[in-house]
């Protein structure tokens, strides 16, 4: 065969390689269209990051709850709607799951389209194509109401924690279903210390028995039910 012959065919070969390959992207761009249009019409809020850790896609309902255009939201400027309280954290446990490429599941407030605040749960995991690591895909629900529900009573976290440390601590053991002597034994203190704990403790609640110790101690979240 002729040099120039083997030449000719070589580049047939490439052409032909590089043609395969650009239908498989074009392939892979009209999947990723299609699935992003069925993401669109879900209720639920979806986001999706890249391999760079940076948000790509939110879709309609997220959008929507946002009030604010894709171009917005994408990169980090999704996280400029969380509570400026929450943020830090919530970035900081998004990074970590990240490089880690585990799970991610955080609550914060996210900023609603009309500037209220509400209760998210925001949840990812990480995408893999053909065992690469292509970013995370998650969805975001609001969980006001639920934390509502099991959050403690506000005037009970006031008294709770108008004790002192100690007397928390004491308070603790006692809910926890110790005697009054177990209780000393366990911090270390004499039992006329504890005992005398547990009278300040029945005397700043407003109560008389052990019984409506504890109810404290549960509404403020010390201790489970």
């Amino acid at each position: 065969m002729a040099p120039g012959h083997q030449i000719d065919e070589m580049t047939i070969l490439r052409q032909r390689l590089a043609q395969a390959e650009a239908a498989v992207e074009r392939e892979k761009t009209i999947a990723e269209e299609r699935f992003n249009e069925l993401l669109d019409i879900a209720p639920l809020m979806v986001w999706a990051s890249g391999p760079d850790g940076l948000c790509a896609f939110f879709n309609r309902a997220w959008l929507d709850f946002r009030g604010r255009a894709l171009a917005q939201e994408a990169g980090n400027g999704w996280a400029d709607g969380l509570h400026p309280d929450d943020r830090e954290l919530c970035v900081e446990a998004y990074l970590k799951a990240f490089a880690a490429r585990q799970p991610f599941r955080a609550q914060a407030r996210l900023q609603k389209a009309n500037g209220d605040f509400v209760w998210m749960e925001i949840v990812g995991q990480p995408r893999m194509e053909n065992l690469v690591f292509t970013g995370f895909i998650g969805t975001a629900s609001e969980v006001t109401e639920r934390r509502r529900r099991n959050s403690p009573e506000e005037q009970s976290v006031r008294l709770v924690f108008g004790l002192t440390e100690r007397e928390r601590q004491v308070l603790v053991l006692i809910a926890d279903g110790k005697s009054t002597k177990e209780a000393a034994a366990t911090l270390g203190i004499s039992y006329k210390t504890a005992d005398s704990h547990r009278s300040r403790i029945l005397e700043k609640l407003g109560v008389h028995e052990t019984a409506s110790m504890v109810r404290y101690a549960i509404r403020a979240g010390l201790v489970e039910a």
